[in-house]
């Protein structure tokens, strides 16, 4: 039987110490923005995606937007979940070589990241690039990204510098965890758990709310890396849907080049998923102070890092098929974790993105007109409207 780590709330205040600790020794590089970032998670098996069983002799091609052009760019590998170290052959971005210390090859041990040298491509904000990885021998289980949204392709053989079409597709990105620009004014993350994600937003149309977003702030040459973790939880870990969220938010959050503002937006998991397995486990349940103290962690590490920190309020999720005596216990969290969000103070700004996609007429369900169909997660217009209320909080509105 699989295992579910959580934190208590004594073990929250440890790891706001630890993370106050690392942002300390790792400040903003002022030379590189991240201008679009996809957070890792440890190989599973969900929706046919190719992690556990990894790559051979295999071309992966993956298609990313930039949120905010640049002078140069770099790309980030992630290894982190690996058992082996990754051996990868060459790397393309639109068919031009990618070097690793003026290398094509580059070796990335178990549970590590690297980065290549600059390359001397000049890029607009929106502008789609084409990333193709290629690796002549068996990887082991791969490091990947599971809801990516996107069509990835995997090639048999070499494919690095010709557009030969892949007969195999997945919707997850792989090893491929970050691009950053030069010549941008810094980046915004965004980082949450599956509505942060963009889940069941249109596959291919990049219409997560951080797409959104990054269009409103493109005058502003800021980017936006989008961390978001679908199924991710705040104060527990699940082995398929990512480390725990106050754990992993130095390394995904503050830890993106060029950080400057980090939007949080995450919790909801924690509330209605807990004492129901999902297919990877179950969660106990948590208070609505256990969820503020985890807040409070990240908003600590935040500030210590001089890092603007923006409280996102949970989203509304009323349906018809949920037990009436579990929704009740439910709500009355997120009331009150959301009450707490908007009047304490503690965050720099709030994005009120439960009022932005909530039912006018009922406000503990989603707008019908902006619910993807789940009564959960928002659809392409209810994440275009959450995009609008994180504009604002980024433009001073709501400031505290």
């Amino acid at each position: 039987m699989r295992t579910t780590k959580y934190l208590a709330v004594g073990a929250i205040a440890a790891a706001a110490t630890l993370f106050t600790t690392s942002a300390q020794a790792q400040p903003p590089n002022a030379a590189w923005s991240a201008a679009w970032a996809s957070a890792m998670q440890s190989p599973t098996a969900a929706d046919g995606n190719w992690s556990q069983a990894g790559f051979d002799h295999q071309t992966i091609r993956q298609t990313i937007r930039l949120s905010t052009g640049g002078r140069s760019l770099r790309i980030r590998l992630s290894n982190l979940y690996g058992t082996k170290p990754l051996q990868v052959t060459g790397i393309t971005v639109d068919r031009t070589d990618v070097t690793f210390h003026g290398n094509r090859r580059t070796t990335i041990a178990p549970g590590r990241t690297t980065t290549s040298d600059a390359v001397q491509i000049s890029t607009v904000a929106g502008e789609q690039l084409v990333v193709s990885l290629y690796v002549d021998g068996a990887t082991g289980p791969a490091t990947f990204h599971e809801d990516g949204l996107t069509t990835t392709s995997a090639i048999a053989g070499n494919h690095l510098h010709d557009n030969s079409p892949g007969t195999a597709t997945s919707h997850a990105f792989y090893y491929l965890t970050g691009v950053d620009v030069t010549g941008a004014a810094g980046t915004v993350v965004t980082y949450g758990d599956s509505i942060t994600n963009g889940h069941n937003s249109t596959i291919g149309a990049d219409h997560r709310y951080s797409d959104d977003l990054a269009q409103r702030l493109g005058k502003t040459k800021l980017g936006v890396a989008n961390v978001g973790i679908s199924g991710n939880l705040l104060l527990h870990e699940l082995p398929c849907f990512g480390e725990v969220g106050v754990t992993r938010f130095r390394r995904d959050a503050l830890g993106q080049p060029g950080v400057r503002t980090v939007i949080v937006e995450e919790g909801e998991n924690d509330i209605w998923d807990s004492e129901f397995n999902f297919g990877c486990g179950v969660t106990p349940r948590v208070t609505a102070d256990q969820l503020i103290a985890g807040y409070r962690s990240m908003i600590a590490a935040a500030r210590a890092r001089g890092v603007r920190i923006i409280g996102g309020t949970i989203t509304p999720f009323k349906a018809d098929y949920m037990n009436p005596d579990d929704f009740a216990r439910a709500e009355a969290i997120r009331t009150q974790a959301n009450q707490w969000i908007r009047t304490s103070g503690q965050y720099d700004a709030v994005a009120d993105f439960a009022r932005a996609v909530g039912d006018p007429a009922d406000e503990q369900r989603i707008d019908p007109a902006l619910d993807s169909g789940d009564h959960l997660h928002p659809n392409d217009a209810g994440y275009a409207a959450m995009a609008v209320v994180a504009s604002e909080a980024l433009s001073g509105r709501n400031r505290r």
